[in-house]
């Protein structure tokens, strides 16, 4: 295995990296290609084994990918000794009541703190509030290991820019962000990320503005998806296809091509929170940003309820009527089922004593079960349901097209087609 450092660099040594997810995997291969001595940890003993055996659980990573990688891969902490920079990419949920959940980057700086030496580096690329890298990371650290935060123990920020499921912008190929303590402390991040990063680096001037970029990258994206989910709920009182309405606005040169749909998943439907949460801190209320999440969080039930009142005013039964929900993941062509808002549709309709399938390709049948208490259906059933919605837009679903979807209904079954795969005439029913 190779010296990680890049030649003349005072800071030579391993770099551990944190969470072995979405974001710590492909870092931690594309680090290993660089030449780099790369350690990933995580603490699910079964993705170290799976990864160790040379594959992703996720699908995110190519089985060639970890064959040929001299990353190691460990869930044993003791083997953090020796590291001298540390990278986090452990997730940032938020609690049930919609505030962030630091917890699993506390547990990370704990789990770090007693490998620190004099002159670490520790780095952060989760999503969080401005300030948490200094004012949360950097004590945590100092009081497990018994160092200085700025002098002996180095603090950087770069913030994640991974998008599961989409291969052209691979974090290979999208600018990445890097902000530290230090001008001496960005020039070494300059030296871990610069190899990897084709597109090149951003040098924010502080770690906080560096936070707040990255935060408002998803807020920002939210925002647009709930305006055109609005614009969904209006057209739909109004009789129109709002499909349409966008198309006719888009030949315009400046109108965005965003679509109405689901917001779901650990960043878009989250990191808003981290935001209003910080904003509220210091005395402001975020009505715009909020008012967003509102809209975004509601159309899961909107789905729902829409499918119900369509049967009904058709005449069809519904207590006990059989509903095939296709795809449970948070986006298409990924096995990620994190704050997934197809929960809340097949929720909505369970309150209504519809008999719901679940047929979800991308993930296993003992991991839905145990994660979500949800039994899926592998083959679901030619000609047995009465209404069918497409909830994600998987290519497999795609593949089979609007008649080969149709053939899993009964004659007259109701197709709800949420993300609109198949056109103006593939299904029943749009946002």
């Amino acid at each position: 295995m190779t010296d990680a450092t890049p030649t003349g660099s005072a800071q030579s040594g391993r770099i551990a990296i944190l969470g072995l997810g979405y974001v710590g995997l492909p870092l931690a291969l594309a680090l290993a290609r660089a030449g780099f001595d790369v350690l990933g940890l995580d603490t699910d003993p079964d993705m170290v084994t799976a990864l160790s055996a040379g594959h992703d659980p996720n699908g995110e990573v190519a089985d060639a990918s970890l064959a040929d990688t001299t990353a190691r891969f460990s869930s044993d902490a003791a083997d953090l000794k020796g590291a001298r920079n540390f990278i986090i990419a452990v997730p940032t949920p938020i609690t049930d009541a919609k505030t962030p959940d630091l917890g699993p980057v506390l547990g990370a700086c704990a789990t770090i703190a007693p490998h620190l030496t004099d002159g670490a580096l520790v780095v952060l690329e989760s999503t969080v509030y401005p300030g948490v890298t200094e004012e949360v990371c950097g004590p945590a650290l100092a009081a497990g290991s018994g160092l200085t935060v700025g002098t002996q123990i180095k603090l950087g920020y770069s913030p994640e820019r991974v998008n599961p499921g989409d291969a052209e912008h691979s974090m290979e190929n999208v600018v990445k962000i890097i902000a530290a303590q230090d001008a001496e402390t960005l020039d070494r991040l300059d030296l871990i990320y610069g190899p990897v990063v084709k597109a090149g680096l951003h040098r924010a001037s502080s770690i906080a503005t560096a936070e707040a970029a990255k935060v408002i990258e998803n807020t920002q994206r939210d925002l647009n998806i709930a305006l055109v989910n609005e614009f969904a709920l209006i057209f739909n009182r109004l009789g129109l296809d709002t499909l349409e309405v966008l198309e006719a606005a888009g030949t315009k040169w400046n109108f965005l091509p965003f679509r109405p749909g689901l917001v779901g998943g650990h960043c878009i439907g989250v990191d808003p929170y981290y935001l209003t949460y910080k904003a509220q801190q210091v005395g402001y209320h975020p009505e715009v940003i909020l008012a967003g999440r509102r809209i975004n969080d509601h159309m899961g039930a909107h789905v729902a309820q829409t499918l119900i009142k369509t049967m009904l005013g058709r005449g069809n039964r519904v207590q006990g009527a059989r509903v095939l929900v296709m795809g449970y993941t948070f986006k298409e062509n990924c096995a990620d089922t994190r704050n997934t808002r197809v929960a809340d549709i097949v929720a909505e309709l369970q309150d209504y004593s519809v008999q719901v399938d679940v047929h979800e390709p991308w993930v296993d049948a003992d991991l839905m079960r145990a994660r979500h208490g949800v039994d899926t259906v592998t083959d679901p059933e030619q000609g047995a349901y009465d209404a069918i919605i497409v909830a994600v837009g998987h290519r497999e679903f795609v593949a089979l097209g609007a008649d080969g979807i149709r053939a899993f209904g009964k004659p007259g079954a109701l197709v709800y087609d949420i993300k609109g795969v198949f056109g103006r005439t593939g299904s029943d029913l749009r946002l």
